[in-house]
């Protein structure tokens, strides 16, 4: 009896163990053969060819840091701009496809994603909005994001919607508001401008262009009520004074992206800007959400959690 509970003892400390050393940012095995062909996610296409990881590509994403990067934040809120800010969370990790969340160990059918964190902050009068969106994609831009999430919260109630790439895109959404409420659909499978950030990090040279159908960003389609499907869109990939941007506009819902980042690895977002229709009724107007980078930090900052690491928010501008 004593020997059965000594082995369950020395069980529960080997797992608390490996609980405590996994974080946002473990490492995956990354060093094997990999396909070197490339590939662009079709309309409806997933499964593709793997591409190859580079060596920078590599060193860069698999050093068990994330990449934080803030900006300066001009929002368009019911027909007036908004000061807050943005922070973009760009970090490795293994993914568990068939629960879809992020793995706690070494599976046989783990996938390496780059995952993006998206948060936004800002004030509309008297209370607060505060947004994030999440996109996990894999690495070897092989198909499209496996699950996005998005929620919402102020001072009217909270909004929640998450998309699982199954058979078809999975797709349940929460809100406050009567017209929306509780919904579960399926969609056929095409492009996510959710999917777009992260791909810009991982192959530029990949992003889809020309006329397109598009399912626009989680957080575009609950804050504007606008029905959740894919729209027809027109995406284009420019070079101008040393930066690379990437534009989408959406005829039918009078509204454009355009995405600026550096040419050159590990292609840094440097800003972007959003053009929508904003306000009520009539006078509902079309205006420009911009953000500019203010600073970017490598860190693991899972691990930054004490009180004494308050400063490196400073060094970020938040």
């Amino acid at each position: 009896m004593k020997t059965h509970f000594r082995l369950r003892a020395l069980a529960l400390t080997q797992f608390v163990f490996l609980i405590s050393v996994i974080s946002c940012g473990e490492k995956t095995e990354e060093n094997g053969a990999q396909v070197a062909m490339n590939t662009t996610l079709g309309e409806t296409g997933d499964h593709g060819a793997k591409k190859a990881l580079t060596d920078d590509f590599k060193k860069y994403w698999y050093a068990g840091e994330a990449e934080i990067t803030s900006y300066r934040l001009q929002q368009a809120r019911y027909g007036e701009m908004r000061d807050g800010n943005a922070v973009l969370i760009f970090v490795t990790e293994p993914f568990l496809s068939d629960k879809q969340v992020k793995a706690d160990g070494k599976h046989s059918d783990n996938v390496p994603v780059l995952k993006l964190n998206s948060t936004k902050k800002y004030l509309t009068g008297i209370y607060p909005y505060s947004i994030m969106s999440s996109s996990f994609y894999p690495v070897h831009d092989d198909r499209h994001a496996l699950k996005v999430t998005f929620s919402a919260q102020e001072w009217c109630g909270q909004v929640y919607a998450q998309l699982n790439n199954r058979d078809r895109f999975d797709i349940m959404s929460h809100s406050y508001f009567e017209t929306e409420a509780d919904q579960n659909l399926e969609l056929a499978k095409t492009t996510l401008e959710n999917e777009l950030w992260n791909k810009v990090r991982i192959n530029p040279e990949g992003l889809p262009v020309g006329t397109l159908s598009i399912i626009p960003s989680l957080e575009y389609i609950r804050l504007s009520h606008k029905e959740l499907k894919a729209y027809n869109a027109i995406a284009t990939l420019t070079e101008n004074n040393g930066m690379r941007s990437y534009e989408i506009r959406y005829p039918e819902l009078e509204r454009s992206l355009t995405i600026n980042f550096t040419p050159s690895f590990p292609h840094t977002i440097e800003s972007w800007s959003e053009s929508f229709k904003s306000g009520f009724g009539d006078k509902a107007k079309i205006l420009t959400s911009t953000a500019e980078r203010i600073a970017i930090l490598k860190s693991p900052y899972w691990q930054k959690n004490s009180n004494r690491f308050h400063s490196l928010r400073d060094s970020l501008g938040l």
